[in-house]
């Protein structure tokens, strides 16, 4: 039987805006969500010239119960994964008849170092 990780997701947090009208973040809100499973994004993208890559690609898939969207959030993951990845564009659920498991939302996440 598959068993995902607990991943926080760090939703930003706007407090305000600046005097040209462009939002101010404060301190991302936490957001515990249990039972993701995480597996290494393919390298088809890769360049030859980055071999030995500085970001590093994730897929998450998270479970039916989270319905919160994951636009402009990054995701803390803990070891061996440990860091925190930047949510790539607004992941979007499979379709419920599409989708016989737990999971149905793929989401892509990366950091890069360097």
């Amino acid at each position: 039987m598959l068993r995902g990780v607990e991943v926080s997701v760090l939703r930003p947090n706007q407090v305000g805006t600046d005097r040209l009208n462009n939002p101010v973040y404060g301190e991302p809100t936490r957001e515990v969500v249990g039972n993701v499973l995480v597996a290494p994004s393919t390298t088809e993208d890769m360049e030859a010239a980055r071999q030995q890559g500085i970001t590093l690609a994730l897929t998450l898939h998270f479970p039916k119960s989270y319905a919160a969207s994951l636009r402009g959030c990054e995701v803390e993951l803990p070891a061996p994964w440990a860091d925190t990845y930047r949510v790539v564009g607004d992941p979007m659920p499979y379709m419920a008849e599409n989708c016989p498991t737990q999971w149905n939302r793929p989401v892509n996440v990366e950091v890069a170092h360097g």
